[in-house]
């Protein structure tokens, strides 16, 4: 694979999105060409940008032989770069739930990166190495007030009284396409949320776009002893990428 040194490589000036396959299908894929045209757009990046035909030719010249796979676009101002990857999350890791530590760093929310997935993602990587170190699965970063944001490689909801609950997209957090395709189905209130508050919730879970909907055992010392909302969330989110 030939790369050409350019701003992306060098400072992190480029973009990035990672799309589950699906039996061959990338799920959400419209979604994610939006944000990330949209990111290039709004970042002022002179990138060309990456069109579905562009994505459907690459996978029908790369079949894969497993159920699901994960698809890596990575894109600068001199790279157009389709990569395929394993599959790493096991149904085991859903039974389990995931347990969360808190992150050492601290999101900026008032950077325009933040809001953004670029390739400058050595924080989130640093932490996740680090909580996985530690025995956990994920890292969940405070902003600098001390209010929720969300995982290192993942969006955080809370239910309480059956109600669904997530940090606001200003206290610094990427928009995740699963949030996304949640705040579109159901009532999702959109909170600050202080660190303190949430031993409040009945429950929480987790979203990405590679396991979709991932309950929280734990964060730190505190455990959330249900997951029924999340188990009926994760029913309704495998029936719709069966469809």
């Amino acid at each position: 694979m030939k790369i050409n040194f350019d701003e992306g490589y060098a400072f992190g000036l480029g973009l990035f999105e990672t799309i589950h396959l699906y039996k061959n299908k990338a799920l959400f894929l419209d979604e994610h060409l939006k944000r990330l045209n949209n990111s290039i757009e709004t970042l002022g990046l002179n990138f060309s940008e990456i069109t579905k035909r562009e994505i459907l030719s690459y996978l029908e010249k790369n079949r894969g032989l497993e159920e699901n796979e994960v698809l890596k676009i990575i894109l600068s101002e001199k790279n157009k770069i389709f990569l395929k990857q394993e599959y790493k999350y096991r149904k085991e890791s859903y039974n389990d739930g995931f347990h969360l530590n808190l992150a050492s760093i601290r999101r900026n929310e008032s950077s325009i990166f933040t809001y953004h997935k670029t390739l400058n993602y050595a924080e989130n990587i640093y932490e996740k190495k680090k909580s996985i170190k530690f025995g956990y699965d994920e890292a969940l970063f405070l902003n600098t007030k001390g209010l929720v944001t969300e995982g290192a490689t993942s969006n955080i909801f809370f239910v309480e009284n059956d109600k669904l609950i997530t940090p606001k997209l200003k206290n610094g957090l990427l928009g995740g396409i699963i949030r996304k395709w949640l705040i579109e189905r159901y009532e999702v209130k959109e909170i600050e949320i202080p660190y303190d508050d949430i031993k409040y919730f009945d429950e929480g879970f987790l979203t990405n776009s590679l396991f979709g909907i991932m309950p929280i055992k734990s964060i730190e010392n505190l455990t959330f002893r249900s997951r029924k909302k999340s188990d009926e969330l994760f029913k309704e989110y495998r029936e719709n990428i069966e469809d």
